[in-house]
């Protein structure tokens, strides 16, 4: 039984939860959709999550939540949410006292176990986390598609595109779907790796594209132009959901991916072209 999954790229603030709320149920409803996991760091007004912005989206009909570097953001909720909130998963390879889990498998309404692996990168990144590649080949060694889980979907957190490449040519053939975050703007390099993981270097954003990743210009610029920079601002305007569909087989491998951008100032492309061949 094929199984049909749905990665959305970072939400970022008040835009990219409206893009969620306005396209996600209508995908879920005409193509069947089995699970979706949506990267929720930047969903707080850009920077982290809450308890309220978290149950729009759920409502919304998302059913497990991705972090990364802005995981702590929002001081007053974050602790609370990482241990009680299961949906949530911080990076796996962030240090032993951060609370919550990194890795969590959860059952679709037709049986299946699905996988959810949260990893941070290295390269230009900040927050203190053990070695991506390391954490991946214990995490092989000690799991098995099949055993522990029947789809295995991974989000790579990281900034440089080399190491989100190279990562995924670790886990091809032992996920269903990698998939990078972080950089807000999607590649254009969809595809089934030669092992059958699907793959895509960076999903994109859910937000507004007329912007600096999510930001106003006049906020960002003040951060290149001068030496005082400022606090950045969440654009407005009409958002882009962006994402990645994927089709699983019963041997948890990739049978069909397409990205997903709908809405707002991009090109569109939606999940019908990939249905369809």
């Amino acid at each position: 039984m094929t199984t049909k999954i749905l990665f959305l790229g970072d939400i970022f603030a008040k835009p990219g939860r409206l893009a969620v709320q306005q396209y996600l149920p209508h995908l879920k409803e005409d193509h069947g959709i089995d699970f979706v996991v949506a990267n929720a760091e930047n969903m707080a007004g850009g920077w982290g999550v809450t308890h309220e912005t978290l149950q729009e989206i759920y409502a919304a009909g998302v059913n497990a939540v991705t972090l990364g570097n802005h995981t702590w953001r929002q001081k007053k909720d974050i602790d609370n949410i990482l241990e009680m909130d299961r949906k949530v998963i911080r990076p796996a390879n962030f240090t032993n006292d951060t609370g919550g889990k990194g890795f969590r498998v959860y059952k679709t309404d037709n049986g299946k176990r699905i996988g959810v692996l949260s990893l941070f990168g290295h390269v230009n990144m900040f927050n203190k986390a053990s070695c991506p590649f390391e954490y991946s080949r214990s995490f092989i060694k000690e799991h098995r598609m099949g055993d522990d889980y029947d789809v295995l979907m991974v989000d790579f957190h990281a900034e440089a595109t080399s190491e989100k490449e190279c990562l995924g040519h670790v886990w091809d053939g032992k996920a269903s779907l990698f998939v990078g975050t972080h950089t807000h703007v999607p590649t254009a390099d969809t595809r089934i790796q030669p092992k059958g993981t699907g793959y895509q270097t960076d999903a994109g954003m859910c937000g507004y594209y007329d912007s600096a990743i999510g930001s106003t210009f006049e906020s960002a610029l003040k951060r290149f132009e001068t030496s005082r920079g400022g606090a950045l601002q969440p654009a407005t305007g009409e958002p882009t959901l962006c994402g990645v569909y994927a089709e699983i087989d019963d041997n948890g491998m990739c049978s069909k991916i397409q990205s997903i951008r709908l809405g707002g100032v991009l090109q569109q492309q939606g999940i019908t072209s990939c249905l369809n061949k």
